[in-house]
């Protein structure tokens, strides 16, 4: 079963540099350590080269494993997206009802997410309260210690 997963134009292309880092550079830096290991004598008592191939083993597992979410990866047409209600890269201006605090975020894909320059994740619980909402709808989102409720003040796309 593929997992699609959506990327803005800068997420995908950080995926693909990651990507070709890791392919480019640390698989022969693996490769290395482990010819380095071998011409270190006995194979069967060699600590060094167990290591470099356990190492190689999980780059080329995370190489797959990028190398399938890129093949699933779908850029985001910003332009064809719906601007009266919250869907992926909206910037929603809210007001948390109990304290009256306004706060900004943008939703984007998990794997874009950072939460200190106001990028959350869609599938965060946040996130998932606030998709599809529009201005003016109040949203309830359950987090583990408790409810919160957020006023939608605004909408905008960047």
């Amino acid at each position: 079963m593929s997992n699609i997963s959506y990327y803005t134009k800068e997420g995908l292309k950080k995926l693909r540099e990651e990507l070709d880092h890791l392919r480019d550079v640390e698989r022969p830096k693996a490769s290395q350590a482990i010819a380095d290991a071998r011409d270190k004598g006995d194979l069967s008592e060699n600590a060094e080269y167990d290591a470099a191939k356990e190492a190689q083993g999980h780059l080329e597992m995370k190489i797959a494993r990028m190398e399938e979410t890129l093949a699933n990866a779908r850029l985001i047409d910003e332009s064809q997206l719906d601007t009266s209600k919250v869907l992926v890269l909206s910037t929603v201006k809210l007001k948390n009802q109990v304290n009256g605090m306004e706060m900004k975020y943008t939703l984007v894909a998990e794997s874009e997410a950072d939460l200190k320059t106001g990028k959350i994740s869609v599938t965060s619980p946040i996130g998932k309260g606030l998709l599809g909402k529009s201005v003016g709808d109040v949203a309830e989102i359950q987090v583990p210690n408790g409810t919160l409720k957020f006023d939608i003040l605004e909408i905008t796309r960047n």
